[in-house]
């Protein structure tokens, strides 16, 4: 039996695709390609909705707000940071290697860093980092107000580091170079700038430029961690009479 024709005057209905349900899960997961890709300015509820083929107003089943979005991508950024279990005999070391871990899981997340700014650890992530930072540190015997100060200072430190690391790549969506080749350009023209500077006026800036220079990114980050932990080594010694820690000299 040969198949009827469907009148003319008859519409036929194309069955649409089902639509992926919708979960706080895949609301973070879009939102957080869109930071990767095109960095946090690129990030909106109305984007997010578009990315997902729906409204805005049914993300908010999920998330309450903007604000929300951006607290639960950070924190599943922040998943990626390996915590270890304290060992009082190298906390130092695991220290240092958390913190490379953390700044380099940062930067390979766009301008993310940003929401860790002025931002208290509340989130799970966050909780199980500073826990775990502070774990090290006591185990090394690191007195607790010295380590809960420098739980402040290395989310700082970490923070703004990787975010003015982001701003660069900000600046290469711009351009029509590679990452790469944005930057040989961009401190190339900063180091001849400093080359033609009058020597007799600025002769130790003139006169240093590999030095000021010369060190990428990761090497600086590096060594003012290092400077970092140095410092708080200082502190791991008997309290005063007092109970106040001093640093060794």
């Amino acid at each position: 039996m040969t198949d009827i024709p469907v009148p003319p005057w008859r519409k036929t209905r194309v069955p649409s695709a089902p639509r992926t349900a919708l979960s706080r899960e895949l609301i973070v997961s879009t939102g957080l390609r869109i930071v990767d890709a095109e960095g946090l300015e690129a990030l909106s509820m109305r984007r997010v909705a578009q990315e997902l083929g729906t409204g805005p107003a049914s993300l908010y089943a999920h998330v309450a707000n903007k604000e929300e979005l951006l607290d639960l991508i950070y924190d599943r950024v922040m998943a990626e940071i390996a915590v270890p279990e304290p060992d009082p005999e190298r906390w130092l070391e695991q220290l240092r290697e958390m913190i490379m871990d953390a700044f380099r899981v940062f930067g390979s997340h766009a301008d993310i860093a940003r929401v860790g700014l002025a931002n208290i650890p509340t989130s799970p992530n966050a909780l199980r980092i500073a826990e775990g930072q502070l774990a090290i540190m006591l185990a090394g015997g690191v007195p607790p107000r010295i380590a809960g100060l420098m739980l402040d200072r290395f989310g700082l430190y970490i923070c703004a580091d990787a975010y003015e690391s982001a701003l660069y790549v900000n600046r290469q969506r711009g351009s029509d170079k590679d990452l790469d080749a944005f930057l040989e350009e961009t401190f190339g023209q900063i180091r001849e700038f400093y080359q033609s500077l009058p020597a007799g006026r600025f002769p130790l800036l003139a006169g240093h430029v590999d030095a000021l220079t010369g060190p990428d990114g990761d090497e600086r980050f590096a060594f003012g961690l290092d400077l970092m932990l140095r410092g708080l080594a200082s502190y791991v010694q008997d309290a005063d009479a007092d109970g106040s820690p001093t640093p060794k000299g």
